[in-house]
């Protein structure tokens, strides 16, 4: 698959220090970067706690925006973005997990890592949840129900919605982020 406009348009927009393109490229990237730390983890059959999970995020985006965006510098677009970001991030976490002690431990028969702490947030969040469903519609509106309120994983949303996997996390980013701006403008 070859690089979209809009992800063209993005990799420009950061490379050239836009107001807010890292914001939009993070958004827009950070499910896919989510999807891929837990993914690799369980690969290597190791459970993550919720500090190590983050702490592996960030190192993917710190990689992504250390020596000035050298990483996106060298993409040639010969690949989707989100393919090439797939690619760094899984080398990031590999590195990460063989180098340095993390508190990752095996996983046991029977625990499922990449949904044990999203599963818990989604009981917590219900409320917001809620007000979330009640502003968005369409394809927003289903994968913000089916991931908090029915618990389905990045992938049984893509199959239900025929939608590419790594387009939920972005999907559920910019409805949080829609909520937020109706929140900010409501209170202002």
């Amino acid at each position: 698959m070859a690089l979209s406009e809009i992800d063209r348009n993005l990799i420009d927009r950061c490379l050239s220090h836009k107001p807010h393109a890292w914001e939009d490229f993070v958004d827009r990237f950070m499910g896919l970067v989510v999807h891929v730390v837990n993914h690799t983890a369980q690969n290597r059959s190791m459970r993550l706690s919720l500090s190590d999970r983050e702490d592996l995020v960030a190192e993917v985006f710190f990689t992504l925006v250390d020596n000035d965006l050298a990483v996106l510098r060298h993409f040639r677009g010969e690949s989707s973005l989100a393919t090439y970001l797939t690619v760094i991030a899984r080398r990031v976490v590999v590195r990460k997990l063989v180098s340095a002690p993390h508190s990752a431990a095996p996983l046991d028969d029977g625990q499922m890592p990449e949904n044990a702490t999203s599963v818990e947030q989604r009981i917590e969040d219900q409320e917001e949840v809620a007000q979330m469903l009640e502003s968005l519609a369409g394809t927003e509106a289903d994968v913000v129900r089916m991931y908090h309120m029915e618990g389905k994983t990045y992938g049984e949303i893509s199959q239900a919605i025929d939608v590419p996997e790594n387009s939920i996390g972005p999907m559920l980013s910019r409805a949080r982020t829609k909520l937020r701006s109706r929140v900010d403008r409501a209170t202002s």
